[in-house]
């Protein structure tokens, strides 16, 4: 079960909160023949404990390539990215994988789950990863699963389920090893209105239950407003947005 916190320790100052994701003049450049287009310049970016970041900007602006870089997913042309201080360039592939199993989570517009598995199946998988116990997998998640309101959806599997179900189920796998930063790529891009408020709830109050630091990216102004902070990536950097 997800433990909630005291009152008195759930909203510690921000200063007394170490990062648990940092980006050190991160560039990504991408080659096709004797084209270079540079997508990303010298991202700097640290992410707090705790804290809810939205990343907005333009269809095609990079906010999905800072994503995959900052989850380790891939690997930037220059610059480094740390997860709670350990800078992912010294890693292995195998201690890379670790590292995301442990301290990361992440949603993406489309949900990705296996559809040859259960909704219960799919959100053990990452503790099953890590070598959890089937039965504690099992009981984690169904209780994971319950709390997003799926609680009669444990043996449907995606095909069964509605869209929102499905976002909620990988809202559950993303959550299930309370990992210290979810990062999420459009999550709720692919929904209805009314079901994506209802998902962008959801990340928030277990975002308040957990202390899981949120990092989405979001073209949607009315949910972005609803973080802590907001960041704009334009021309390859990333910076306050412009007031309009």
């Amino acid at each position: 079960m997800i433990p909630t916190q005291p009152d008195n320790l759930a909203a510690p100052p921000m200063t007394e909160l170490g990062p648990v994701l940092c980006a050190r003049q991160v560039t990504k450049t991408y080659q096709e023949g004797r084209l270079f287009t540079e997508v990303l310049r010298g991202i700097d970016l640290q992410v707090r404990r705790g804290e809810t970041l939205a990343i907005i900007g333009a269809s095609g602006a990079g906010k999905s390539t800072l994503l995959h870089i900052l989850g380790g997913l891939d690997t930037p042309s220059s610059g480094e990215i740390e997860i709670e201080g350990q800078p992912f360039s010294s890693l292995s592939d195998a201690q890379r994988g670790d590292v995301r199993n442990r301290a990361l989570g992440f949603v993406y517009q489309f949900h990705h789950l296996l559809p040859e598995f259960s909704a219960l199946e799919n959100v053990a998988m990452p503790l099953l990863i890590r070598g959890t116990p089937i039965p504690v997998a099992r009981q984690t998640s169904a209780e994971l699963l319950s709390r997003v309101g799926l609680r009669h959806r444990l043996e449907h599997k995606p095909g069964e389920m509605s869209g929102g179900e499905r976002q909620r189920c990988a809202v559950a796998r993303a959550l299930v090893t309370q990992p210290a930063c979810v990062l999420g790529d459009e999550p709720t891009g692919n929904l209805d209105q009314r079901t994506a408020h209802g998902v962008y709830e959801l990340l928030l109050e277990l975002n308040a239950e957990i202390g899981t630091a949120l990092v989405l990216a979001t073209h949607d102004s009315r949910l972005a407003e609803r973080m802590g902070r907001v960041l704009e990536i334009e021309d390859g950097r990333l910076g306050m947005p412009r007031l309009t």
